[in-house]
């Protein structure tokens, strides 16, 4: 099996996936219109500087993607219990092949999530330069770099029964803490959330107002979850199939 092959089978795979247009899409939209819409007409949402459907547009982007690129890990495990990922082994697919699949594939359901929000959004009035939107879709895509890792090293790690309970209380617990559903200026979860990527993913939201919603902290957080998640995942694909 070629690597190509195996990326279009994952694809085709994962969108006939009728979960995944329940949880990872129509979750998050059902929430944004029922907690937006009513506050459509509030131009400074919690001291934010952002109207609230701008905040809650990316808010719920950040906890859809999350959702979407971690969710890679109860896949991997449902292919480990039913011997799959001992198949591929046998093929002449790579590790790189193979973990390459896994990461687009998320990537390719974390870019329709966020796409709908964005459409979701427009329809309860968020309008932003062009350049504006790539910015701040850039900055969603570079903040998800961890959650990918951190997928592939679940889903090695845990078994079937785990997975479930693990994914979706790491990305209910970092959504919290992260401001997606409420500003966090100040505090306890002000603090504690910097020392998380999730909270970038949420402070992505201000690139339409300052331009910079980063800084230097932001970006050394994202490179340095990324680069522990990233060795976290290999050592433990590694592990669990026995590859070098």
């Amino acid at each position: 099996m070629t690597g190509l092959t195996y990326l279009r089978y994952e694809l085709r795979r994962t969108f006939r996936n009728r979960r995944f247009f329940v949880f990872s899409l129509g979750f998050p939209i059902a929430l944004f219109f029922m907690i937006a819409g009513p506050n459509r007409h509030t131009h400074d949402f919690g001291g934010s500087g952002l109207s609230a459907p701008l905040y809650y547009m990316v808010g719920l982007s950040s906890f859809g993607t999350m959702m979407a690129m971690v969710s890679t890990g109860a896949r991997i495990a449902g292919e480990r219990q039913v011997g799959w990922t001992r198949q591929l082994r046998v093929t002449p697919l790579s590790s790189r092949d193979y973990l390459r699949a896994k990461v687009v594939t998320a990537y390719a359901m974390a870019g329709l999530s966020v796409a709908s929000l964005y459409v979701s959004g427009a329809i309860l009035g968020v309008s932003i330069p062009v350049g504006k939107w790539i910015q701040m879709t850039i900055l969603i895509a570079i903040a998800l770099l961890p959650f990918a890792a951190l997928g592939i090293f679940l889903g090695h790690l845990l078994n079937v029964d785990a997975i479930g309970p693990a994914t979706g209380g790491t990305v209910t617990v970092l959504a919290f803490i992260s401001g997606t559903w409420f500003p966090v200026n100040s505090g306890f979860f002000h603090a504690v959330g910097q020392f998380v990527p999730s909270y970038w993913l949420v402070q992505a939201a201000h690139v339409p107002t300052n331009g910079q919603p980063w800084g230097t902290r932001g970006w050394a957080d994202v490179l340095v979850w990324t680069a522990v998640l990233v060795g976290a995942a290999g050592y433990a694909y590694r592990r669990d199939t026995g590859r070098l």
